[in-house]
């Protein structure tokens, strides 16, 4: 993790002030709000289905009075963990025929990350609020209360996209950043992803 110092000047060049509730809040005195979003595979579906999907998705783009942003995150997977954890599965069989499984299963697994970039993906939309929109709905006064703010567009875009096959989930604050240190510090975030796969693979031993 950065230093006190590096963050500080860091934060200079952000348009961040500060996270509070999950609540983004801008130097500019606007908000944003952030959503993780379910992915819909388009292409495993039949034309009429995608025809539907596609009409849904115009009607809700046509439906919204307020802008939104999607926001796609891409990451390159290290799986050399993940390899070295099937390595040692392998090791510890008594079957012959299971390690013979494993050991294929391994090999396929290398050669496809040898041909081929393994990407995560992850996709956020983010629900602005504009300063005067804040003091017109007392968003702030209920944020500086410690009450949960009236979240009407965040309502309404998770229903939305719900009728599309679509589930929604707004970010908390410590999730909000870790979203935003992950952006900045893209070989930190590469690192956790390295460990989570580790724990995985220890708590299916």
């Amino acid at each position: 993790m950065p230093d006190a110092k590096t963050a500080a000047s860091t934060q200079q060049f952000l348009a961040i002030d500060r996270i509070k509730d999950g609540v983004i809040i801008l130097k500019t005195g606007g908000f944003r709000m952030v959503l993780i979003a379910s992915s819909v595979n388009f292409e495993l579906k039949a034309s009429e289905e995608q025809d539907l999907l596609i009409s849904s998705y115009q009607g809700f783009l046509n439906s919204l009075d307020f802008p939104i942003q999607f926001v796609v995150q891409s990451r390159k997977i290290n799986i050399k963990p993940y390899l070295e954890i099937l390595k040692e599965k392998e090791k510890e069989q008594t079957s012959e025929l299971l390690k013979i499984q494993i050991n294929e299963y391994r090999e396929f697994i290398q050669s496809l990350v040898e041909t081929q970039n393994v990407m995560s993906k992850r996709f956020y939309v983010v629900i602005p609020y504009a300063p005067a929109e804040i003091k017109k709905t007392g968003f702030l006064e209920q944020l500086s209360a410690g009450l949960k703010p009236k979240t009407q567009r965040v309502d309404e875009i998770s229903s939305a996209l719900g009728r599309l096959g679509i589930r929604t989930i707004p970010l908390k604050t410590e999730e909000l950043i870790e979203f935003f240190y992950g952006l900045y510090n893209p070989g930190e975030a590469e690192k956790k992803g390295e460990e989570l796969i580790k724990q995985l693979g220890n708590a299916n031993q």
